[in-house]
């Protein structure tokens, strides 16, 4: 199970990695399509069509942070209870509340784009618990074998 445990806190980590370049593609393919002359406005935004094609940036990061992320989050904390990886349930339950966390301020955003900037750090936050997370996962270290005194 420590195994298991390491794979997801891992897992975690390289998602928030993936949220992060998908959204910058996303911002960027915006920034080159009104470059290049086009309006972004509400009704390319209630269009069924993909106004450019790094728009699937956005699809990415609303499908990893409302469903993957989260899913992943709680399998973390299940398999935590099993792995016996010590401060391994702490940790786990620190994943899940950043992502919660993070899932409130990405959706609290959409009102208040200054939370945005709350949202990237908690994200960072995100990144560097699930790492330590994976790191506690470390093999249990043999003990050396003791020397017979003579």
């Amino acid at each position: 199970m420590r195994i298991v445990y390491k794979i997801l806190a891992y897992a975690v980590a390289v998602e928030v990695a993936v949220q992060a370049a998908a959204i910058v593609l996303a911002i960027a393919g915006l920034g080159k399509w009104v470059s290049d002359g086009n309006v972004f406005d509400k009704a390319v935004m209630e269009s069924d069509d993909l106004a450019f094609p790094e728009v699937l940036g956005i699809i990415v990061h609303g499908i990893n942070g409302g469903i993957v992320i989260p899913v992943v989050a709680l399998l973390l904390l299940i398999v935590s209870f099993f792995a016996r990886i010590p401060g391994g349930v702490k940790f786990a339950a620190l994943v899940l509340l950043l992502v919660a966390v993070q899932a409130m301020l990405g959706y609290t955003g959409h009102d208040l784009p200054w939370v945005g900037a709350l949202h990237g750090l908690n994200a960072m936050a995100l990144f560097a618990v699930a790492l330590h997370a994976a790191r506690r996962a470390r093999p249990v270290a043999a003990e050396a074998p003791a020397s017979a005194a003579v």
